[in-house]
């Protein structure tokens, strides 16, 4: 019965601990709002033939004649309507509370709303964009706050759609019952490219999570890397700008783990101001920060290195596409005016300047 009534009211799959019980609350107002609608036009329908206006009934019947049958429908009905207000009332607070308040072994996720992607911050150190890798029959919690406007987090298969505000953290908690890959879709409006808003939450079995958390997305099943490739394709078309899919690239890359966009100097030099400049290398020399010098740095980061900075970063000949690379130069042309502060040289952390991470793009 559960599947019928679904299919005919056009819900998506059941895929979440509570999504079953959410729509037995759906399933109960529809079928109480058909059943009164049905039960006043039948009765409509009977007033009208059983007391339709005859020509020969010209007698006016007596004032109390029916008052009494008159005010005992409408207590059945006060009492009827009160009697199905509670009910929808409690049962939809139990259920509000029930969203609202995540078991205590949940797995909390921190989830970021920006114009126009989604990021996912783990409790292992991990982070993702646009893709929300979750253990299936484990209780996920998320944490979600936006940068920027009000955006709304919408998983139709797990029945969970919250509002997430700037300035403001909101929770809510789903449970994922099968393992798969179910859209996320924001549904605030939040400015241009708010429909290409989207993302994946992708479901793993315990193993298959643990192997994603120690090995990456290459270590999942190929369900969950063909939901990831799709979500990166709509990710990249949601943005709208060079510079903005740039700095996607360069947080997938891991770039900025070890470079800023602010002018902060880290484990590499900061992007802010780099592009056109005059870089100092270890062996005396100077170079222009072009397109070529940016290129080159990338592929063999040790060909040339920046004068201040450890030699700590690896090869990316052959992991980062050429699109990326040329999103990314145009991210360094958008923050070429930022200034940046004085190249202060990496001592290992040992100051509180944190170690360096593989990934670290340091041209």
């Amino acid at each position: 019965m559960n599947e019928l009534l679904r299919q005919l009211l056009f819900l998506p799959e059941q895929r979440s601990s509570l999504a079953r019980e959410i729509d037995g609350l759906h399933y109960f107002v529809i079928g109480v709002t058909m059943g009164g609608a049905v039960l006043i036009t039948l009765i409509g329908g009977y007033f009208l033939l059983r007391y339709r206006r005859r020509i020969q009934d010209t007698a006016r019947p007596h004032a109390g004649t029916v008052a009494r049958p008159a005010l005992f429908l409408e207590t059945v009905s006060l009492f009827g309507l009160g009697f199905l207000f509670l009910t929808f009332w409690n049962i939809g607070t139990r259920q509000f509370v029930d969203l609202r308040t995540a078991p205590d072994d949940a797995l909390d996720v921190y989830v970021t709303g920006k114009q126009w992607m989604w990021k996912f911050g783990y409790p292992e150190g991990e982070s993702e964009i646009s893709v929300l890798y979750v253990p299936v029959r484990r209780p996920v919690r998320l944490i979600m706050t936006s940068r920027d406007v009000i955006h709304s987090f919408f998983v139709p298969e797990f029945r969970i759609k919250q509002d997430v505000l700037p300035g403001r953290y909101t929770t809510a908690w789903f449970e994922a019952s099968q393992p798969g890959a179910y859209p996320i879709l924001c549904t605030e409006y939040c400015g241009t490219s708010h429909s290409g808003m989207r993302g994946q939450v992708i479901a793993l079995d315990p193993a298959d999570y643990e192997r994603w958390l120690a090995g990456g997305a290459a270590s999942t099943p190929a369900f969950a890397q063909e939901a990831a490739a799709r979500a990166e394709e709509q990710f990249a078309a949601a943005q709208p700008t060079m510079p903005a899919r740039g700095e996607h690239a360069a947080a997938r890359h891991g770039c900025l783990r070890c470079h800023t966009l602010d002018g902060t100097q880290h484990v590499g030099p900061t992007w802010a101001g780099l592009y056109r400049s005059v870089v100092p290398l270890e062996d005396g020399g100077e170079r222009v920060a072009d397109e070529v010098y940016i290129t080159e740095s990338i592929m063999d980061p040790l060909a040339v290195l920046h004068r201040g900075f450890p030699a700590v970063m690896p090869s990316y000949l052959g992991q980062i596409t050429p699109p990326d690379i040329a999103a990314m130069i145009e991210l360094m042309k958008s923050i070429r005016d930022v200034p940046h502060g004085p190249v202060v040289p990496w001592d290992g952390g040992v100051s509180g300047g944190g170690a360096p991470a593989p990934g670290g793009v340091r041209p």
